[in-house]
């Protein structure tokens, strides 16, 4: 922070009081609205923004001015966006997926400064950073008492040249910190333990906890009055070196909330309501701020679900402001009395306490919903955004198998509406009901569970290749008709995602239910594998002191594993003999899940349909079995006198949640637990022995490798950069056309790698066997893997392969070689034409990155050689990657499309810059189609900001912050 006589707006540091008699200091808000008076009535979340670049304006700097503080403080909620706001952000948060390609970059500059002769310490986070190591076990055990831990056991085998680097990290980087594995979710980590509400410098100037984290889900800490938000992780490097994060000056959306919900819904209710509302609003780049009567009545943790799916809405956060609610919450999470008393007293001091009233505040435009007229619903089954009402939901999947796909459906014969298949499980041994191990690892398991985390290393599993179904091993007592598999059959249920289980009050709901649903005879359905992986091992504690847990365990709800899993993808495998029949008899089975994301393939390659829910809901699914069963209107199932047993009979009131709410806020609890990750992080990641040193020594691996980012880096921007003729493309080809709502999920899949792939033949070569490729998520530090998995996602369309005979169109990641037509995996022909200098682009619609902060989505496009994306629009985070890594992101204007001007796949591009790169600005593009003729359009080049146009010319924001820390 800038001294104070170097200060741009000295006169507003003042110092303020706390209830305890304490006092600190404050870049005082309410003093600079004496000057600047629509501060009073800015919107809360951007007045954090607004503190940010006052506390950091100094009079003779570059990168936060005083210009920059008059601009933001004279926004105007309807004002032309052109300006760009320097946010220096409090702290960065990780994940592993994200995080350990993150750190490869930071091992990666400091190499290239040791080869450039330059000081590679001096490539040092200057912020605290915060890895949380959630996404990488999978759920391969599930329905045995000790599934936590040989899921634990075997996520230590796969991963042990990951974690290994991660120790090298902690010991080579001062300013690091990492939670290992087993302690929950990085954003239920977060908001629980992480987020301190303000901060204290060394010179005691207070100021507000704010982040970025390289996870799309980070406006979860939104709950709790922190502003955060999700960035691809070249972004979030910038910010940990210390760059600012530069946005375009945002729209504010005010939602006001009125009312309350009714009894029998909930918070998962109410974020599917919102999600689909403000996408259909479209809300990207926007912040959204929740005000109102009815914002009072949701807990934290209610306002956390609100913001963690600021993404599936579309928003860049949505905040709710500091009020009573969060101190209560402070309290009971085991904050302590000085910081509560600190963060309370500055947002005080700040007038930025207590829930926004209708009318307080000026926001660019305001949409209202009546928490009344929420109504308990699902969403699915590809957008979390395709909200259904539970009643509903039967005849909805019913419309959907047989509707065409370009309206979301499956385009299936109705006929096979009742289609169901037998299933000829493989001769394995007999297991009991209470011990559904995979057989084939039943050897390696020991007598008795371990009692907790610390000791599970005693009998570590051993990795094997075949892994049996709990669903296959209960067929053997059911009858024919449960040894089959149909349509709309539920084969994954999980209680999953930091979305809903960091919220109590559905957490215990799924309880209660699941209490109710065994006190009545009733339990899941034998063929869906089913599991409980909390995002806090608090949650596991409340849990068992309601003495729910033993409830849940019954109905096939015990606990797999503290991180992401299913939400992720992470859900394991099906039986091999399941796999086989979904894909040959092209069945529509489905998963539900407690998570915040439902894309084509994400929860697994083979399940068609996935619905996001309510953890009670995943329940009685569970139960049911299917989708075709109404929830509302036909029974779950047979109890224990054959008595028809109805959702109604088992669904808990609030009244019964209320009671039990106690036990999940425990101050003590929070902190014995988490004073754990430095104290008793547990026996496997204390076994972890990293390499030591401050440039990391680069080994062979299919892990871990140098990645090619930094080969030829100069000290000086090469002069050509500043041309936009350096840009210019002739005769490109193009790699793809893609239709509107392209994510990065299909773009970088997270999931398995398939044997057949390039990916996997790669690993094959390099030795490596099947059963251990692991995923592409927790291969993101080796750049050979990504880049064959790029774009190779098995349910990716590429519209430049012709469709089927039955007009269906063909999956996976195929393209056409041209001038040839030769149908090949595009890995593959991104090679041949990178021998032949041919540069390639990209066609696409709508919404094109939409998803995950997924960094190697665009760092894979870069190194397939693809040098611009052309698209309808694009989702906020993705467009700033592309840019992160050099490759030029443009937009077609008006109703212009690849679709409108007859792009097939056979053309030449030539693309034109203009002489000098500047913010949105046209660029001519040529087509020449196969038949001669030529077409000229405009489109606008998506460089936002003149840092962008910086970074971009740059080659990239990694090579501009290394020539920074170098200079």
């Amino acid at each position: 922070m800038a001294s104070k006589n170097q200060h741009a707006f000295a006169d507003t540091l003042k110092t303020f009081k706390m209830a305890s008699g304490k006092s600190g200091h404050v870049y005082s808000l309410p003093e600079l609205a004496k000057n600047y008076p629509g501060v009073n009535r800015m919107p809360r979340s951007l007045r954090v923004v607004l503190e940010s670049v006052l506390r950091h304006s100094t009079t003779g700097g570059k990168t936060v001015t005083a210009e920059h503080v008059k601009q933001l403080a004279s926004w105007a909620p309807k004002g032309k966006r052109t300006e760009e706001v320097p946010f220096t952000v409090s702290r960065v948060l990780l994940q592993d997926f994200t995080g350990v390609p993150l750190l490869v970059d930071l091992a990666a500059m400091r190499s290239a400064a040791a080869r450039a002769g330059q000081n590679p310490d001096e490539v040092e986070p200057v912020v605290p950073v915060d890895l949380v190591v959630d996404h990488s076990v999978m759920v391969d055990y599930y329905r045995r008492k000790n599934a936590l831990q040989m899921n634990m056991g075997r996520e230590f085998e796969r991963n042990n040249e990951r974690y290994k680097f991660l120790k090298w990290g902690m010991q080579a980087f001062g300013n690091l910190g990492i939670v290992p594995p087993g302690f929950g979710i990085c954003h239920q980590v977060n908001l629980e333990y992480l987020g301190r509400g303000v901060h204290k410098s060394k010179d005691g100037v207070y100021y507000p906890d704010s982040l970025v984290g390289t996870d799309s889900h980070t406006p979860m800490i939104n709950g709790i009055g922190t502003l955060g938000w999700g960035v691809g992780g070249i972004e979030a490097e910038a910010a940990m070196l210390g760059e600012p994060v530069y946005i375009l000056t945002p729209d504010v959306v005010g939602v006001e909330f009125k009312g309350k919900l009714r009894e029998g819904c909930t918070a998962t209710d109410l974020v599917l309501t919102v999600t689909e509302l403000l996408r259909s609003h479209k809300v990207v780049g926007k912040f959204v701020e929740y005000f109102g009567e009815g914002v009072a009545t949701l807990s934290v943790p209610d306002r956390a679900t609100m913001g963690n799916m600021s993404p599936e809405y579309g928003a860049t956060c949505g905040y709710f402001p500091v009020d009573d609610r969060t101190i209560e919450y402070f309290h009971g999470t085991g904050r302590t009395d000085d910081e509560i008393d600190a963060f309370k007293s500055y947002y005080e001091a700040q007038h930025m306490f207590g829930t926004v009233r209708s009318g307080e505040l000026d926001y660019s435009e305001v949409l209202t919903l009546d928490l009344s007229k929420v109504t308990p619903s699902i969403a699915g089954p590809r957008r979390p955004q395709d909200r259904i009402d539970l009643d509903h939901a039967a005849a909805r999947f019913k419309e959907l198998f047989t509707a065409p796909m370009e309206k979301g459906g499956f385009n299936m014969p109705a006929k096979q509406l009742d289609y169901r298949v037998q299933v000829t499980l493989a001769d394995i041994p007999p297991v009991g009901q209470d011990d559904l191990v995979a057989a084939s690892t039943a050897k390696s398991t020991p007598a008795g569970a371990p009692r907790n985390l610390e000791e599970m290393d005693s009998n570590r599993p051993v990795l094997e290749p075949r892994q049996h179904s709990a669903a296959e091993i209960n067929c053997r007592d059911v009858s024919d008709e449960e040894c089959t598999l149909g349509t709309g059959d539920v084969v994954i249920a999980a209680i999953t995602s930091c979305t809903n289980t960091s919220n109590p009050s559905v957490m215990l709901g799924a309880g209660l239910l699941c209490k109710k649903a065994v006190e009545l005879g009733l339990h899941t359905h034998p063929r869906v594998k089913t599991s409980l992986a909390p995002g806090s091992r608090v949650v596991s504690e409340y849990l068992k002191e309601t003495g729910l847990l033993p409830y849940m365990e019954k109905v096939g709800f015990g606990l797999v594993a503290y991180g992401c899993t299913t939400c992720i993808g992470n859900s394991g495998d099906l039986s091999e003999e399941f796999n086989e029949v979904i894909k040959r008899e092209n069945l529509v089975t489905a998963s539900v899940l407690s998570g915040n994301r439902n894309f084509e393939a994400r929860i697994h390659p083979n399940v068609k349909a996935n619905f996001l829910m309510s953890p009670p809901l995943v329940v009685a699914y569970a139960i049911a079995g299917s989708m075709m069963v109404d929830l509302t209107k036909e029974p779950l199932g047979k109890g224990k006198n054959g008595q028809d047993v109805y959702l109604k009979d088992i669904w808990p009131s609030s009244a019964e949640i209320n009671a039990l709410l106690a036990s999940a806020m425990k101050p003590d609890e929070y902190r014995t637990n988490y004073a754990k990750i430095k104290s008793a992080p547990g026996e496997l990641w204390k076994e972890i022995e990293g390499v030591t040193g401050k440039v990391y020594d680069w080994e062979p691996s299919t892990y871990i490798a140098e990645p090619p980012f930094f080969d030829g880096f100069t000290v000086k921007k090469p002069a050509a950069n500043d041309s936009g003729s350096h840009y210019a493309l002739k005769n490109a080809r193009v790699m793809a056309l893609f239709a509107d709502s392209l994510t990065t999920d299909h773009i970088s899949p997270a999931g398995r790698i398939e044997l057949d792939s390039p990916a996997g033949q790669w690993l094959v070569e390099k030795g490596v066997k099947h059963f251990a490729f692991n995923s592409f998520g927790s291969r993101r530090g080796n750049h050979e893997v990504m880049m064959r998995g790029t774009f190779a996602n098995v349910r990716i369309k590429n519209m430049m392969i012709p469709p089927t005979a039955d007009g269906s169109r063909v999956e996976g990641g195929w393209t056409l070689y041209q001038p040839s037509g030769e149908k090949m995996y595009i890995y593959d022909a991104a090679m041949k034409y990178i021998k032949a200098g041919v540069p390639t682009v990209v066609f696409a619609g709508e919404e094109y990155g939409t998803g995950s902060s997924r960094d190697w989505a665009a760092k894979g496009t870069q190194l397939l050689g693809i040098h611009a994306v052309i698209a309808r629009s694009y989702e906020r985070i993705h467009r700033s990657n592309l840019i992160g890594m050099g490759v030029m992101p443009l937009q077609f204007k008006g109703q212009d499309s690849w679709e409108s001007l007859g792009i097939t796949g056979k053309e030449q591009i030539d693309i034109n810059p203009p002489a000098k790169l500047s913010p949105k600005a046209d660029v001519g593009v040529t087509i020449t189609y196969a038949d001669g003729k030529k077409k000229e359009i405009a489109v606008q080049l998506r460089l936002d900001t003149p840092i962008e146009v910086e970074y971009f010319t740059a080659g990239g924001i990694l090579p501009f912050v290394l020539r920074e820390l170098v200079a």
